[in-house]
């Protein structure tokens, strides 16, 4: 059997496959997610081992004696995962929620650096990548810098423990450093963030196709027997667009987790130079297959807060929703909740959100609609910057915690006015990093002999008459709310406070 692994922001899920892709077990464990007052987000890399290993250690034991192919690892990318030569953490790791570098962004988009990076490597700087965090930990904790062997991810992080072995998948060294189509680091993007000293702190990016092995520390932590073949990588983004069995240029998927992640596949690279510094170039195991991403900040996490504010669980998502009516009552929503600002389609780290419209016989269904249609607004701007067209042109597939709510893929499906495919298991990571273990193990798999079945949720008969216009008052919305976090920020300047 194969054993893929996913460990994601809150929760680490592990899923056992046999060859044909069909699943026999499945474990998840939450991991602790530390949120501050002050905007910093970190993890404990020792507690989300061990919720990789308990996750492992369940599948097997429900599986039987069936030995293990190969352990495939996926997870979440950006962040900074600081570690020493021997795998342990030197400080805790930096999430990608993270807002402690939120000030040298705003610096670096005032004196041109942010320009400068994505013109070479098509990456938008935002507080939670590598870029900024390096530069910040500079400053304020040079002696976790000092002590440290590797400026790596949370897979990465994972690999060193289980296997020994310094190494980095290019899907997630992509950002913010690497010229995706030559896949080596640009020298004059790191230079540009002035982190040159932490350059050698930069694993290069493992060769597609690459397999390790359990080290005796690795077996020891996950029960399985040394020399267990492993595979790290690609991270989450692009191992749920091949766990959907997506490939096509001009194919897309909208991942509807904590992350808005809205990406296309190409087979070109083509950076404008000269547009908005937002999103990211991705490889993926293809070598002549990217994925254009605009990974919005926006998520299943602002839907939860808002139902936790209203008093409700998820489970009344649906009862909410029933009896509204697309426009919510005139009721609508910026949905940009996270402290560390947005970072797709556009990277404004004061940006926050907004609810207008309300009056007092606005129902909590309304106001809970407004925010899923500001989410799905907010995927239709990515998808048209990620295309750089109003539709993706190929095969739509959704997954994610949010798709598994028929009435609000029923929205995303109206908003971006094509059909959307919702496969039935919406947890796609494990499968890609599966498939893509499998094929470096020399199989030949196709991923779409692997992917799941799904359903398909067709846009409604008349959705344009309300959402065109809709969508057309939210990008307004938009671009009013940034010049007022503008002034804002200016206002906050002068008075000598910081808006929190």
């Amino acid at each position: 059997m194969i054993i893929g692994v996913d460990v994601g922001t809150s929760m680490t899920k592990a899923d056992a496959y046999d060859d044909d892709g069909r699943k026999l077990a499945s474990a998840e464990r939450a991991s602790r997610l530390e949120q501050y007052d002050d905007g910093r987000v970190e993890q404990d890399l020792e507690d989300v081992l061990g919720s990789a290993a308990d996750v492992i250690g369940r599948v097997v034991a429900d599986v039987g004696d069936r030995p293990v192919r190969v352990l495939a690892i996926t997870g979440q990318g950006d962040g900074l995962w600081l570690r020493d030569a021997d795998g342990y953490a030197t400080r805790p790791p930096i999430s990608w929620l993270d807002d402690r570098a939120g000030e040298v962004v705003r610096r670096w988009q005032d004196d041109g650096t942010v320009h400068r990076v994505y013109g070479r490597t098509g990456s938008g700087l935002f507080p939670g990548c590598h870029a900024p965090l390096l530069h910040h930990l500079a400053r304020h904790e040079p002696e976790a810098l000092d002590r440290a062997a590797v400026a790596g991810y949370c897979v990465d992080a994972l690999i060193q423990r289980l296997t020994g072995e310094v190494t980095v998948d290019a899907s997630d060294a992509s950002l913010p450093f690497l010229d995706v189509v030559a896949r080596r680091y640009d020298d004059e993007a790191i230079a540009a963030c002035g982190v040159e000293d932490q350059r050698h702190l930069l694993a290069e990016p493992t060769p597609a196709g690459t397999v390790l092995a359990l080290d005796r520390r690795g077996a020891e932590i996950t029960g399985l027997p040394v020399g267990t073949p492993v595979t790290g990588g690609p991270f989450d983004l692009p191992a749920c667009a091949v766990g959907a069995g997506l490939s096509r240029p001009g194919d897309g998927l909208l991942i509807i987790g904590t992350t808005l992640a809205c990406e296309v596949f190409t087979d070109t690279v083509d950076i404008d130079a000269a547009g908005e510094p937002a999103g990211m170039w991705l490889c993926t195991p293809e070598p002549d297959r990217w994925l254009r991403a605009m990974p919005a900040m926006v998520g299943t996490a602002g839907l939860d807060w808002l139902l936790d504010f209203l008093g409700v669980g998820i489970d009344a998502l649906g009862d909410l929703l029933d009896g509204t009516v697309p426009g919510a009552g005139g009721v609508s929503a910026l949905p940009f909740l996270s402290a560390s600002g947005e970072r797709a389609p556009f990277v404004d780290t004061r940006a926050r959100g907004q609810v207008e419209g309300v009056t007092l016989s606005t129902t909590r269904g309304q106001v809970v609609r407004a925010v899923c249609e500001g989410i799905a607004y907010t995927a239709r701007n990515c998808f048209e910057r990620a295309a750089e067209a109003s539709h993706v042109q190929g095969r739509l597939v959704a997954c994610g915690g949010g798709s598994r709510s028929g009435p609000w893929a029923q929205i995303f499906a109206d908003v971006l006015n094509v059909p959307l495919v919702v496969p039935d298991d919406p947890g796609l990571g494990t499968r890609g990093a599966a498939v893509t273990a499998l094929r470096a193990l020399g199989d030949d798999v196709d991923p779409a002999d692997w992917a799941a079945p799904s359903r398909t949720v067709e846009p409604s008969a008349h959705a344009d008459d309300c959402y065109e216009p809709g969508y057309r008052r939210y990008r307004a919305h938009v671009d009013t709310a940034r010049e007022f976090w503008a002034r804002q920020a200016q206002d906050f300047a002068l008075s000598g406070t910081t808006p929190r």
